[in-house]
């Protein structure tokens, strides 16, 4: 009997979604979906099964649910979610699913199974084939255990992290431990996101490769193993925590891509005045520190301005954007959309070249190479933008370090007189962070092309860890 599987893959976000089916009934599930949902309605057409089931694995802290925009557009579909804790915090209609409940689909059975640590309420959904019911071919591990990591238990506040610890200790080596080494293993996230520690490249594994190589998993000792896994979680973006209650309530349908208003330079520059609005520029480092509209904060269009928003914006920030041009516009939104960013007071029609063609006011932000940084290194003040982590492992000399997002709550240690220059690991970031010394009241900022790649590649001096 043939079973549909799809693995969507989120970029950005490094989000991991699910759509299972089975043909020959014509129903299928998707398993944590992102908002912008036509991509699973087309792979259902594409399959012949229609969208019945639509699963939550946990309350989801990085990305916006989209199950509630699924279900707007599918309303048969019944969104299943866990009732294993906090089940009085859904704001929403939905399925309770308890630990050992089954979903039975025909050709494949779906068994949740409580693995708290990441969350509280977390379940994961062990996959059998209907008519080997007890042999386990594959999990769906949602935010508890990825490739090579394991979901970070930080993320709900300091009173409950010790407690989740221990939780997640108990899912991993013993829930997951006991499993067969041959069951495949299908995470809710890949390499780039920021819910569980250097996770790794591939985007499925199997229990016997993550007990090989999984040094949480590896980790028998229940003390060693909470110290490791609380001493291992990076920074917490800013976003999570007002996330968590967003998914917990359910985001409000958007019913499509959220509208933005189309404006005129008249329009936008009068909009722009209300210091309400936020003017996001999302051109490249290049094209923005040749001329930007002033005030403007530049969080370049790649896939990871999803999460750089979520660490730079607030969810209830009005929106203003200027794209490389307009045609980007759906996929600017999109990538917003996914971390909670619906409020747009706007767009600039034609982009910069309207507002140059306007003759109106212009900053610049002039780019250094590392050569030129190298010359005058004793003479400027050099701000190093990158994670802690990345600060430990390595840094230009003489630089000061303040991880970009907490830049705005520790200008007041940097002098506004001095010529001031960023540097992250390619430029992208430090594009950000030039933008926000601008913002306030840095006249004189560069920005370093290749920053610390660069640095490095060119041979020239370090301090601290291993380049």
């Amino acid at each position: 009997m043939a079973i549909v599987f799809e693995q969507i893959h989120t970029p950005g976000v490094a989000q991991l979604s699910y759509l299972l089916g089975n043909p020959s009934k014509g129903i299928g599930v998707v398993i944590d979906p992102r908002p912008d949902v036509d991509i699973y309605l087309h792979l259902a057409r594409k399959h012949e099964v229609g969208i019945t089931h639509i699963i939550e694995t946990h309350i989801h802290v990085d990305f916006v649910s989209g199950s509630h925009e699924l279900r707007a557009k599918v309303p048969n579909a019944k969104i299943y979610a866990s009732h294993e804790a906090d089940a009085g915090e859904y704001g929403y209609d939905h399925e309770p699913v308890h630990s050992g409940d089954t979903l039975d689909f025909g050709s494949f059975i779906l068994t949740a199974r409580h693995t708290p640590g990441h969350t509280a309420e977390h379940l994961a959904y062990l996959m059998s084939e209907s008519k080997h019911k007890d042999s386990i071919w594959a999990v769906f591990s949602g935010d508890s255990l990825f490739v090579n990591s394991v979901g970070r238990p930080d993320l709900v506040g300091e009173e409950e992290t010790k407690r989740l610890a221990g939780a997640l200790y108990e899912s991993i080596v013993g829930f997951y431990g006991s499993l067969d080494d041959s069951v495949l293993v299908f995470p809710c996230h890949g390499s780039g996101s920021s819910c569980g520690p250097d996770i790794g490249d591939l985007k499925c594994s199997t229990i016997g490769y993550e007990q090989k190589h999984n040094r949480y998993m590896r980790t028998k000792d229940r003390d060693a193993f909470i110290q490791m896994v609380l001493e291992s979680s990076g920074p917490e973006p800013f976003y999570y925590k007002p996330m968590h209650h967003l998914n917990a309530r359910g985001a409000d349908v958007q019913g499509g891509y959220p509208p933005v208003p189309a404006l005129s330079v008249a329009d936008f520059k009068q909009t722009a005045e209300n210091q309400n609005n936020i003017v996001l520029d999302t051109r490249d480092m290049m094209a923005f520190c040749g001329g930007h509209i002033p005030g403007a904060l530049n969080i370049g269009a790649r896939a990871e301005l999803s999460s750089w928003a979520g660490w730079m914006l607030k969810f209830d920030d009005p929106l203003l954007l200027v794209l490389e041009n307009d045609d980007q516009l759906e996929r600017i939104v999109k990538l917003l959309w996914r971390t909670g960013y619906v409020h747009f007071a706007g767009y600039l029609v034609g982009g910069m070249k309207s507002w140059n063609n306007a003759g109106l006011m212009l900053n610049h932000i002039p780019q250094m190479s590392v050569h030129e940084l190298k010359d005058v290194l004793k003479n400027v003040q050099l701000v190093d933008v990158r994670t802690p982590a990345e600060w430990k492992s390595g840094h230009i000399p003489g630089a000061r370090h303040f991880f970009v997002p907490y830049l705005r709550d520790n200008i007041e240690k940097l002098d506004r007189e001095k010529t001031t220059v960023t540097y992250c690991g390619s430029g992208y970031r430090s594009s950000i962070a030039a933008s926000v010394l601008k913002q306030n009241g840095f006249d004189d900022v560069r920005n370093i092309p290749g920053s610390w790649q660069a640095w490095t590649n060119a041979g020239f001096p370090v301090e601290g860890g291993k380049p």
